[in-house]
């Protein structure tokens, strides 16, 4: 992932591959229709497809230890006296769409697949560049650049016609079966939600009964 301290051409590969296949993901890590009211503008979540290091607006955010910075634990928590070990100089990567409804070992694989993908697919150095930010997209002076921005899909809905559309790609060396990619789709069709943030902006009553019905809270 590091290489002459900064990303390597893998882990940026790597990252193209997650970006690429993000919507499509949307449908193992955000499985039911209130996943999609949390993904919106202003709620530290991300709502367009990028990366970058040092803001939460983004999709995928590379924490900043490939730069070897030292002390951040010191820096991020300055009341404690303890801070342990230093890094071993690892790096990870954070893909910041799923939630708690997230079919966790679907996810997994999937973004198996995407990394795999990534490494594979032409151009992936390029879209990487493309889709690199630098500054919080949610910002009134950075409209425009987030309007440039693709978009991760709305709804159950949306999110199952890009599962659709990259199946081949999950279905590749058969690590997700067809009748497998069928039965998910169905599952997020099933609940016809299209347009669902929009007829639902604002009526708080209304989207406490969709949380309690597809979180199962008490």
């Amino acid at each position: 992932m590091v290489d002459g301290g900064k990303l390597s051409d893998h882990a940026r590969k790597l990252i193209a591959g997650y970006l690429d296949l993000a919507p499509s993901l949307t449908a193992f890590g955000n499985t039911v229709p209130t996943s999609f009211l949390r993904l919106v503008p202003h709620q530290e979540a991300p709502t367009n497809i990028c990366w970058g290091d040092q803001n939460r607006s983004v999709l995928v955010r590379v924490p900043l230890g490939w730069l070897g910075v030292a002390d951040m634990v010191k820096d991020a928590n300055p009341q404690e006296t303890e801070h342990g070990p230093p890094p071993d100089g690892s790096q990870t990567v954070e893909f910041r769409c799923p939630d708690g409804s997230a079919n966790v070992h679907f996810l997994l694989a999937g973004l198996a697949v995407a990394a795999r993908h990534g490494l594979e697919m032409p151009g992936a150095l390029e879209l990487a560049e493309k889709l690199y930010v630098s500054v919080n997209i949610f910002a009134p002076e950075h409209k425009a650049l987030q309007q440039e921005l693709p978009q991760l899909p709305a709804s159950c809905s949306e999110s199952a016609d890009r599962l659709l559309k990259d199946r081949a790609i999950y279905e590749k060396d058969d690590v997700f079966s067809p009748r497998l990619i069928d039965g998910i789709v169905k599952q997020l069709k099933s609940y016809d939600d299209e347009g669902l943030s929009e007829r639902f902006y604002g009526k708080g009553s209304e989207i406490q009964t969709l949380v309690e019905r597809y979180l199962h809270c008490s």
